[in-house]
């Protein structure tokens, strides 16, 4: 009997460790990630999520150590999202590199990685990673594309907020509550921005108006938490966003 309070009132601690490092969720956005597993998720190409990615304390942890033998790759969500306000926090451990990706398409008879379709914002530790020495490669980025305005990121181990705002093909992103990149998708300038980049030759980059979010598997550890979202679902045109958005 006394085992069974034990374990019970261990569980109850766990559950409410978890629930504690999860913020509210501003009205009108809902959570798509519980804190507790990952649920709305699953491996890139496959149905179920990798053992590299594991679910510790209200956060998605990417742990390289235990990613091996395929059981990593990026994680997606199960939907798609066309309009939408995106939020969450990542943190890196030393030499870090990930992403947020989003747009996209999982058709795997035409794409074997979410970066040939997806736009990515850069998750990286500027201070130790190669790719920072590349411009439009640093934190904050829209990798390849758009360098940052400035530079707002925190120090590896501290956690960075994102706002990632896609509405009505006019682009907006935020790290850490300042905007860094602003751009409107799809349009000629956008084009022009595309062939110029990496990505010129790869048919369907970008492409895409509607797309699953995906956080990356770089081989690195990489944190994530309180991820919600706010989606428009009218056929309203705009080209700006709400005021608070």
């Amino acid at each position: 009997m006394i085992k069974n309070i034990c374990t019970s009132l261990i569980v109850m601690i766990l559950i409410q460790t978890a629930n504690a490092q999860q913020a509210p969720v501003p009205k009108g956005f809902k959570s798509i990630f519980d804190g507790q597993s990952t649920a709305g998720w699953h491996s890139y190409g496959k149905k179920t999520v990798g053992s590299g990615w594991k679910v510790e304390e209200g956060t998605l942890h990417f742990d390289p150590t235990a990613a091996q033998n395929g059981q990593g790759g990026d994680l997606v969500t199960d939907v798609e999202y066309e309009n939408f306000h995106l939020k969450l926090e990542w943190k890196v451990a030393a030499s870090a590199n990930s992403g947020i990706i989003f747009y996209v398409n999982e058709d795997l008879t035409k794409f074997k990685n979410t970066y040939e379709t997806g736009l990515e914002m850069q998750v990286l530790d500027n201070n130790g990673h190669p790719d920072a020495k590349i411009e439009k490669h640093r934190a904050g980025d829209l990798y390849d594309l758009i360098k940052s305005t400035s530079e707002p990121v925190k120090p590896v181990g501290e956690w960075n907020s994102v706002d990632i705002v896609c509405k009505f093909g006019k682009l907006t992103m935020l790290l850490n509550g300042v905007k860094v990149v602003e751009t409107t998708l799809w349009d000629d300038n956008f084009k022009t921005i595309v062939a110029g980049s990496k990505f010129a030759s790869w048919p369907g980059f970008a492409a895409f108006k509607k797309g699953k979010i995906a956080l990356q598997d770089h081989g690195d550890n990489v944190w994530f938490r309180n991820i919600m979202i706010k989606e428009w679902n009218t056929m309203k045109i705009t080209t700006g966003c709400e005021a608070g958005m």
